[in-house]
């Protein structure tokens, strides 16, 4: 008799539909398992068979058949074991036949029955969902993140025995009260921009960058405040939507950095990878394709500190993402797609002494400070937004001053920002665009129309600063967010300006 489960497997940050059918026939006892399948996935049959024991199941001197259709995709993982159980208790007519209709299964089997926790689940229960899935039997352990998808009713069952009750009408599972699906905790509270003192133009490039997800390059000597601000930068980023979270914590999940007590991110993320970090853990991938660093930022913020000490071929890996808002990993066996939707966050010395230009204290000649730069290669620095110097403090910026008396502090900037973040959302109601930094040449075209004047100051900057139609796009983005802060409707001359000053900081060091 042959019976099937759908399951499924994570391949990416993706869920693939997986058919287990199950036939047991006569003849020689054998249990056999096919369909494109790695090791983990093979030696479920020795897991089934044990835990089958353990839970005083008696399996049939039969010939058993396992396929996992479609057989021509690779399967990976052990997220199909209790799958295969359940549908080998249907085969051999140990549970009603009509019990999995619409029903997706995953998850790990011990050998003493129990039913472990998987990595991927997020994107498995919303795959299901897509499916038209009613029902979803999944490990105990996973059951929070998965009812945080919603409109589709979740079964988290401890052991096999619990799940054969209950799908043999002999036993329901209860509602718990803990069981209710939690976001990781909102309260943490970040450092506050007003203990900086005397860099207010930094305040107002980060300002502009949060409200429009713009891309930042800080350039200044050691001491000036770069990593202060990066790590104040979270606590003025606009908040996450819904669509968002989820999208998230799908690959927080797939890399298996969910638990059950926090099952949902509701913080854009902040990612700050030490300048060790190499190509394989900055843009993911494995023989089992994993998430890397720069899809882990997806929706929020990376944060490279000390920017050109990381290796060459690190840097260049983020062109790609930078621009698709995405990563492909290709392997033998395939390709995957992790989503990079990401905005990056750098910080540089002008020099390896950290003093220049200035000329009394940096100890660079001009071709240690010109190497030195050049770890940041044209293309990357084409791709960023905004790009403002730091200059070292005074005494002035420091006398008198008490901590929380800087300047600007993080809840006007906030304001700003969410002010900004409002106008955007209105602008962006009927595109799958949520900030500035994402419009394309075709948005820009339709979305950014400039008055005569404001048109003709730009076709002289970018014959005299020589710009690419990148960094020109580039303008108009920043302009847009700025005359957003502004409250104004459409880019006046002033806006253009301001955004044309955080272009010519690359004309200075690198040009």
């Amino acid at each position: 008799m042959v019976s099937q489960v759908m399951s499924g497997g994570l391949f990416g940050v993706q869920c693939r539909t997986v058919r287990v059918e199950c036939d047991v026939s006569n003849g020689l006892p054998v249990f056999e398992m096919v369909g494109k399948l790695s090791n983990e996935v093979r030696e479920a049959a020795k897991r089934v068979r044990v835990a089958f024991r353990n839970e005083d199941i008696i399996l049939p001197p039969k010939r058993i058949t396992i396929n996992l259709a479609p057989a021509d995709e690779p399967k990976e993982g052990t997220g199909y074991d209790l799958a295969i159980a359940l549908g080998l208790l249907k085969a051999l007519d140990l549970l009603p036949q009509d019990c999995l209709e619409e029903c997706f299964v995953a998850g790990e089997l011990a050998l003493d029955g129990s039913v472990c926790r998987i990595r991927g689940v997020l994107p498995m229960v919303i795959k299901a969902r897509e499916c038209g899935m009613r029902t979803c039997i999944l490990p105990y352990e996973n059951l929070k993140e998965a009812e945080a998808v919603g409109e589709v009713n979740i079964l988290g069952v401890r052991t096999l025995g619990e799940i054969i009750a209950v799908l043999r009408g002999e036993k329901v599972l209860s509602s718990e009260g803990e069981q209710t699906a939690e976001s990781r905790s909102d309260d943490t509270v970040y450092p506050d921009f007003s203990d900086i003192h005397g860099q207010e133009g930094l305040k107002r490039a980060m300002t502009i960058a949060a409200a429009g997800f713009h891309n930042l390059l800080m350039i200044g000597p050691p001491g000036a405040g770069k990593t202060m601000a990066a790590k104040r930068l979270p606590g003025i980023l606009p908040p996450i939507g819904k669509e968002e979270s989820l999208e998230v914590s799908a690959v927080y999940s797939a890399a298996g950095l969910l638990d059950n007590g926090h099952c949902l991110i509701r913080k854009r993320p902040f990612v700050a990878p030490h300048h060790t970090a190499t190509v394989h853990s900055l843009a993911g991938g494995g023989r089992v394709p994993s998430p890397g660093l720069i899809s882990r930022a997806h929706k929020g913020v990376l944060f490279l500190d000390e920017a050109v000490h990381f290796n060459a071929q690190t840097l260049e890996v983020l062109r790609q993402p930078m621009e698709d808002k995405k990563i492909r990993i290709d392997r033998s066996t395939g390709g995957c797609e992790f989503p990079a939707d990401f905005m990056l966050l750098a910080a540089i010395n002008p020099c390896p002494c950290g003093n220049f230009p200035d000329p009394n204290l940096c100890r660079c000649t001009d071709e240690q400070v010109k190497k030195y730069l050049a770890k940041l290669s044209g293309p990357l620095l084409d791709r960023i937004d905004i790009c403002v110097e730091m200059n070292r403090l005074k005494s002035s910026d420091l006398n008198g001053h008490k901590s929380g008396d800087g300047g600007m502090d993080s809840a006007s900037m906030r304001e700003l920002v969410l002010k900004a973040r409002e106008k955007q959302k209105e602008r962006f109601k009927a595109l799958k665009i949520d900030f500035n930094a994402q419009m394309g040449s075709k948005d820009i075209e339709e979305m950014i129309v400039l008055d005569e004047k404001e048109r003709k100051f730009m076709e002289k900057a970018y014959e005299r600063m020589h710009l690419s139609i990148r960094s020109y796009h580039k303008i108009l983005r920043v302009a847009r967010t700025i005359a957003d802060i502004e409250g104004a409707e459409n880019i006046g001359l002033m806006h253009l300006q301001e955004a044309l000053c955080y272009r010519s900081i690359e004309e200075r060091y690198w040009k």
